[in-house]
């Protein structure tokens, strides 16, 4: 079989029906993109190939240009990267004319010979483009692809959470399935301010996995998210007292409590946790009375 030459505009492109990219298009897109501030997932792959500011096209004469771009890109793109961006915007056209009876996307991948991993990649990228987040996942989290945009992905998708629901569900679902190496300081902080808001004990199991100095860092952050966010007492302070500590842990807990190094926290809060801790390890429980742990 003959595979397609998608080097010609009209073989990767529909010459006729609807086209997608009418100025309510744009402005959606627009406005997706300001969500994700101000770069979707399409920009980074555009990016790659050394194609900036082109999504999406706003005429047929600009979508001519773009694949003109994508074509004569720089030489050490491979060719399944071409047509991924395709593939991508082939996406765009489906749905405007109806996913139930449109497959221009899947018609250009099965004449082409684009391998069945890149198509998986680029609908979850499409969908979290629009903010569909739960069918993103269903692509992203699939066993075929690498770790992929990970950090953008785990980023997009806590930073969204915050804003709505405060549900970290999906993240902590996209990083438990995939298990990626997060390479940026933004994507770590956000994914254990996730953990740490969801289960402070696995919070607790996440630093461990991280060398001494990180390590202190991340845990003090998540002794600190509990008592400066008025949570002492309450279902984040019971599990927090009642962790299954090292000993290196127990010392920073103490320091970091007492405030007596590295930006220890003191007042009420603190003061509870503390003395809580030490009932709770059988330390200290002649301080029960004094101090009212009794009313926990």
């Amino acid at each position: 079989m003959n595979m397609l030459d998608f080097t010609h505009f009209n073989a990767a492109f529909p010459t006729d029906g609807p086209s997608p990219y009418d100025p309510t298009f744009s402005r959606q897109i627009e406005t997706f993109r300001k969500s994700f501030d101000g770069v979707l997932f399409i920009d980074r792959v555009l990016h790659r190939l050394g194609i900036k500011d082109v999504y999406p096209p706003h005429s047929s004469s600009a979508l001519r240009s773009l694949h003109n771009q994508i074509i004569t890109s720089s030489p050490g793109i491979s060719p399944h990267a071409r047509l991924s961006v395709l593939f991508y915007l082939l996406l765009d056209f489906d749905e405007k004319r109806g996913p139930r009876t449109s497959n221009l996307a899947l018609s250009l991948a099965d004449e082409s010979g684009l391998p069945s991993n890149y198509q998986i990649l680029m609908r979850g990228l499409w969908h979290m483009d629009r903010s569909e987040f739960k069918f993103a996942l269903e692509y992203l989290c699939h066993p075929s692809l690498p770790s992929e945009f990970a950090d953008d992905i785990i980023t997009v998708l806590v930073k969204h959470a915050k804003k709505t629901e405060d549900d970290y569900s999906l993240p902590l679902a996209y990083y438990n399935t995939v298990q990626p190496v997060l390479k940026t300081g933004e994507s770590l902080e956000l994914l254990f301010g996730a953990l740490a808001r969801t289960s402070v004990t696995e919070a607790l199991y996440f630093t461990r996995m991280w060398p001494e100095n990180a390590r202190r860092g991340l845990f003090e952050r998540l002794v600190g998210s509990v008592i400066e966010g008025g949570e002492s007492v309450g279902g984040r302070g019971r599990e927090l007292v009642s962790l299954p500590l090292e000993g290196r842990e127990e010392e920073w807990f103490n320091e970091f409590v007492g405030g007596r190094e590295r930006g220890g926290r003191r007042g009420k809060s603190a003061r509870a946790v503390r003395v809580m801790r030490e009932v709770v390890t059988g330390r200290g429980l002649e301080q029960v009375g004094v101090n009212g742990v009794g009313r926990w």
